[in-house]
């Protein structure tokens, strides 16, 4: 019997755990993630979720080298115009995500093979103390940015290397027309002091003082109210540019139910709580923006600010735009 017994603890040990684990991709940043994943696998104990955090770029391009291979169970927190590429979105396998439905259509691929929870969104951030004091005006729009009393007082990421500077460039070229987005951007090109790598320097360089306007990302503008630095967040009259962020359950996957499993929960009442401490662009229903940003200028129905964007058609023509950027705006 002891033989049989140390023989049976023996097969216990060599049994593999019962407990899920998948592989995840995500251009999250590092403090979401963190945040994220041990709400998750509280909820889900028996789930472990491993992460690979890269930036969107780079982790774009990760995914199509490993195309014949892949590596991931899923992807997550993506950038939505780089999943729509062909390349990465054949990759995902269509899944009716629980609770998917009342998401609005835009948040979501009517193949099912994406959803966005979460967001991120554009805005002016204004140096209000450096507007009293150069007595200029708030500007309200990308055609308030003409005014050539603007001049080298306004910093801009460079969409080339940034994609909220993609973001902002799409939202113009999109909601007016190429022709005149391109010659609203030109007018403006002429107060640009710099275009940044960055898609958050510029409002920290606004925020400092060192310009008036930085041309930027909303969640940088309203974490930067809240440490009390002299600033406002305008989103722009044409419409306010935007990202989603988006999770796939990869078709390659080995893990497919425990991945399922954990994208169910992305749209749980108990993972918008999470989402409230980081994002302003929460796509669930129902989930207002937290009370300190909406008294920063955020409105609470961001789809009266968001512009109309085609997320499939951005991506479509994303390097043709890139290269016009180049020819007209390369420095």
């Amino acid at each position: 019997m002891k033989t049989t017994a140390l023989s049976l603890a023996a097969l216990a040990v060599a049994l593999p755990s019962l407990a899920g684990e998948i592989t995840v991709y995500t251009a999250y940043e590092e403090d979401e993630i963190a945040d994220y994943v041990a709400a998750a696998e509280q909820a889900l104990p028996d789930l472990k979720i491993n992460v690979l955090r890269l930036s969107t770029g780079t982790l774009a391009a990760r995914l199509i080298a490993e195309a014949a291979n892949p590596q991931a169970d899923m992807l997550w927190g993506q950038a939505i115009t780089a999943t729509m590429d062909p390349q990465i979105i054949d990759q995902l396998e269509p899944y009716v995500v629980k609770g998917g439905e009342v998401l609005d259509a835009r948040y979501r691929d009517p193949e099912n093979r994406w959803f966005a929870p979460t967001g991120y969104m554009g805005t002016f951030c204004v140096n209000t103390e450096r507007l009293a004091a150069k007595g200029l005006p708030m500007p309200k729009s990308w055609k308030d940015l003409e005014n050539p009393a603007f001049k080298d007082e306004i910093l801009m990421p460079d969409p080339t290397s940034s994609g909220t500077g993609y973001l902002h460039v799409i939202s113009l070229l999109q909601t007016l027309g190429d022709e005149e987005g391109w010659a609203q951007l030109e007018r403006v090109d002429k107060n640009i002091a710099q275009y940044t790598s960055s898609g958050s320097k510029p409002c920290k360089s606004a925020r400092a003082g060192e310009y008036t306007v930085g041309i930027s990302l909303a969640i940088t503008g309203i974490q930067s109210i809240e440490a009390g630095y002299p600033l406002a967040v305008v989103f722009p009259q044409e419409g306010t540019g935007y990202e989603l962020e988006a999770a796939g359950l990869m078709k390659a996957s080995d893990n497919k139910e425990d991945v399922k499993r954990f994208m169910d929960w992305l749209l749980t009442a108990d993972a918008a709580s999470h989402y409230s401490q980081f994002k302003i662009l929460i796509t669930i229903p129902g989930v207002e923006p937290a009370e300190s940003t909406i008294a920063a200028g955020v409105p609470r129905d961001l789809g009266t600010i968001l512009a109309k964007q085609d997320f499939a058609e951005s991506a479509a023509h994303q390097s043709e735009i890139l290269d016009t950027w180049k020819e007209k705006f390369g420095r």
